[in-house]
C-alpha cells in the first residue's frame, strides 16, 4: 500500500523524538527580531527564545513558510516516503496564513495527492490532530478514514490557558474576542480559549496564583469527570518553574490523562503568548487511541 505520509509544523511543539517516533515531517514558521531571521525551534531554540523575550526591548515578529518553501517541503517528503500521498495538519488557518501557503504550494503539484487540514486550534492541540492521522496512516486508514478520525479528534478538543498580559496578543494581531478586555484588565489575568480557530476570552481573575485555579477549574467542570485521551501542559516557565510543576502535578493527580506531554510553547506561539503564558489542552475519546 503507498504510505500516507503525515506532515505538520512547528507551532504544533511535537517534540523531535515525538515526531520522529510516529514519523511526522515538520515545516518550520520563522521569528523575525530587528534584522535577524530565526527559524523556529531549529536555529532559535525555546529556551533561548523566552531569555531573549525578558531581556530584549524589541517585539519579535512571525511569518509562515514561502511557498516555495512548502513545495520544496513536500517534494522532500514525497522522496523521503517513496510516496505520492501527503496528509498535512496545519495551525488555525485563522491565526496564520500557514494554511495559504501551503494550499498555493498544493496547486503547484498536481502530481502528489496532499490533503491539507485547518485544525482551528494552535499547539498541541493541532500536535493531536497531527498524531492521530499519524497513527491512522500507520495502521493502514485510507485519506478519508484518517481525515475522519482527524475531524472527530478536532471536535472533541478544547484549548483552555492563561497570559500576564494581552499586550503580546495585540500587537501580533491575534487577540480575536479578548480584544474588549484590552485597558480593562489592570492587574486581572485573562483565561482565555480557542473557540472556531480565533482566541476567545472565558474570564479574567486577579492575580497569577487565582488565574492558574481558575483554569484548574475551568477545565476540570467541562470534563466532567471524564478521563482525557491525551493531555498537554504547554507554557513559557523555566525548568522548576513552580506554576508550571503546580499545574502538572494538578492535572496528573486530579484527571489522570491517558498520555501526558509537558514543554515550552514553540517560539512562534510564544510570540502572542508572551512571557508567563500557560495553557492545558486534551481531548477526549478513542478514535486515535
Amino acid at each position: 500500500m503507498n504510505k500516507i505520509a503525515v506532515v505538520t509544523d512547528s507551532t504544533a511543539n511535537l517534540k523531535p523524538e515525538v515526531a520522529e517516533a510516529h514519523d511526522i515531517s515538520i515545516i518550520p514558521l520563522k521569528v523575525h527580531w530587528g534584522d535577524e531571521t530565526y527559524v523556529d525551534g531549529v536555529t532559535l531554540s525555546a529556551e533561548t527564545f523566552y531569555k531573549w523575550l525578558e531581556e530584549r526591548e524589541e517585539t519579535p515578529k512571525t511569518s509562515q513558510p514561502s511557498v516555495g518553501e512548502f513545495t520544496q517541503f513536500f517534494k522532500e517528503v514525497a522522496e523521503r516516503y517513496q510516496t505520492d500521498t501527503i496528509f498535512g495538519a496545519f495551525i488555525s488557518a485563522e491565526l496564520s496564513g500557514t494554511m495559504t501557503s501551503a494550499i498555493q504550494a498544493k496547486a503547484q503539484l498536481p502530481h502528489l495527492n496532499i490533503t491539507l487540514v485547518n485544525t482551528r486550534f494552535v499547539s498541541m492541540a493541532t500536535g493531536f490532530q497531527a498524531l492521530c492521522a499519524a497513527r491512522a496512516s500507520r495502521a493502514g486508514a485510507s485519506v478519508d478514514e484518517i481525515l475522519t478520525r482527524v475531524q472527530r479528534v478536532r471536535a472533541r478538543t478544547e484549548l483552555i490557558f492563561t497570559v500576564d498580559t494581552l499586550d503580546y496578543l495585540r500587537r501580533g494581531g491575534r487577540i480575536g474576542g479578548a480584544a474588549h478586555l484590552v485597558g480593562t484588565l489592570l492587574n486581572l489575568k485573562p483565561l482565555l480559549t480557542i473557540q472556531g480557530g480565533v482566541v476567545e476570552a472565558l474570564g479574567k481573575s486577579r492575580g497569577r496564583q487565582k488565574s492558574l485555579q481558575v483554569m484548574d477549574e475551568t477545565v476540570q467542570q467541562r470534563l466532567a469527570g471524564r478521563r482525557p485521551t491525551e493531555l498537554a501542559v504547554m507554557h513559557t516557565g523555566a525548568v522548576g518553574d513552580e506554576d508550571v510543576d503546580q499545574v502538572i502535578t494538578w492535572v496528573t493527580e486530579n484527571l489522570k490523562p491517558q498520555r501526558l506531554y509537558t514543554g515550552l510553547f514553540s517560539p512562534v506561539v510564544g510570540t502572542h503568548g508572551g512571557p508567563g503564558a500557560i495553557g492545558i489542552t486534551y481531548y477526549l475519546g478513542d478514535d486515535c487511541a
